[in-house]
């Protein structure tokens, strides 16, 4: 697997794992949060717990006192068996999680994050504390982004994929005047006037939204219809930390609302190379092009078509949501030996476990082999010399490839035939 590749699935792993433990609930404050940071001396983490075992005798209620004390109990075995923490620091998640009807059972979770922990932390709640491994999920990198004119301006940052608008202003500037002679003068100053206000306005807004997060923005986008922009910027109305990552040159937007923010992303595309949502928005389109083609186009989408075509060595560039779910079940009827394979959603395998056997209605279906839909996805892809893309809920293009084409495309070598359900209209 290429080092791209084989980065992308360590995401998504990591990704799965935190939805799993966030998936975990318990029936009070049952669940054990500890994040040792590198560097940390085991032997102070086992003292740490061992003072909250016996603080944890004191606990009024019987059940919860029991499941707290074996928590604990369970954890210090976990930590003993480090000599150190590792090189970034290890997160264990233990605890008894409800399953209905007044019953629980008993959880445990390690996770090794993929940066460096800077915090010593334990927890015991209702639910696991995540904030700090799922800070590692999201792009750290953000940009500001400033579409405006003299009637309007709308602030946002990019934040990995997502747009997120911040803030939008009005202004009071007239556009025109039908003042005539001495009083043509007196207008114009009375406008300009305006104007100035209401970019010591748009400045002000973008200190305050911007100058607390200046370490984290890579740059700041500024853009909209006309020269106003370019006297914003000439006349410096931003804070000067600001105005020197103002990215050059300006950008002509036709729009001063949020959705002006989604053109000026998509006018700096250049600008924006490398990032990841320019990328996905280039890889869909281009998707959404070859299925336009119909026969002829290199593309496949839908389990059906995308197994076909990996079993056929056609996939050029595989391309997988990021927010996919499944497993790829095996069964096996215990009385005829019939085998099929299933590919369903996590919460639907212990009812698919159950299931009868299609062919003789009687005998239940035995799980041979269980899988991560997704990771054998990449582990196919792989034996075909297939590249993968994984491609982010966040986006629009990203959610289109989850909800239209069931979270899974593919950029072909040659075309394949698509199945007659495997037909939809593309605009």
């Amino acid at each position: 697997m290429t080092a791209s590749a084989d980065a992308q699935l360590v995401r998504y792993s990591f990704q799965r794992k935190l939805d799993e433990i966030a998936a975990s609930r318990g029936r009070a404050t049952e669940l054990i949060s500890l994040y040792v940071p590198p560097g940390r001396q085991i032997s102070d983490v086992m003292g740490y717990l061992r003072n909250e075992y016996a603080q944890s005798s004191n606990i009024k209620s019987r059940t919860t006192r029991k499941n707290v004390m074996w928590a604990i109990e369970s954890l210090m075995g976990r930590v003993r068996a480090y000599r150190e923490p590792p090189a970034n620091g290890v997160a264990f998640f233990v605890g008894n999680k409800a399953i209905g009807a007044d019953k629980s059972e008993p959880v445990t979770f390690i996770v090794e994050p993929p940066e460096p922990l800077n915090t010593y932390l334990y927890r015991c709640d209702s639910t696991f504390f995540l904030d700090p491994l799922l800070a590692m999920v999201h792009e750290p990198e953000m940009w500001g982004l400033i579409v405006m004119d003299r009637a309007e301006v709308t602030l946002g940052l990019l934040r990995g994929k997502r747009i997120e608008p911040l803030r939008n202003r009005q202004s009071l500037v007239p556009s025109k005047h039908g003042r005539g002679g001495q009083s043509a003068h007196r207008f114009e100053r009375m406008i300009e006037h305006a104007a100035h206000e209401f970019f010591v306005k748009c400045g002000e807004m973008a200190n305050e939204l911007f100058l607390p997060k200046k370490d984290l923005l890579k740059g700041i986008l500024l853009g909209g219809p006309g020269a106003t922009k370019e006297y914003f910027y000439k006349e410096t109305y931003l804070h000067y930390e600001l105005q020197q990552k103002v990215v050059q040159p300006l950008f002509d937007v036709g729009y001063t609302d949020e959705y002006g923010l989604k053109e000026l992303v998509e006018k700096a595309t250049q600008t924006l190379q490398g990032l990841e949502i320019t990328e996905e928005k280039r890889i869909i389109q281009q998707l959404l092009s070859e299925i336009r083609r119909a026969e002829k186009g290199l593309a496949a989408f839908g389990e059906r078509d995308v197994e076909a075509a990996l079993d056929a060595s056609a996939v050029e560039t595989l391309l997988v949501s990021e927010g996919l779910r499944r497993h790829k079940l095996r069964l096996r009827c215990a009385l005829n030996g019939h085998e099929v394979d299933r590919i369903v959603p996590d919460d639907q395998v212990e009812a698919l476990e159950a299931a009868p056997c299609p062919v003789c209605g009687t005998s239940p279906m035995a799980v041979v082999s269980n899988e991560d839909y997704v990771e054998g996805m990449f582990r196919r892809a792989e034996a075909s010399s297939a590249k993968v893309r994984l491609i982010s809920t966040q986006s629009e293009e990203g959610e289109m490839l989850a909800k239209a084409f069931g979270g899974v495309g593919a950029l072909l070598r040659y075309p394949l035939p698509r199945t007659p359900a495997a037909r939809p209209v593309v605009r």
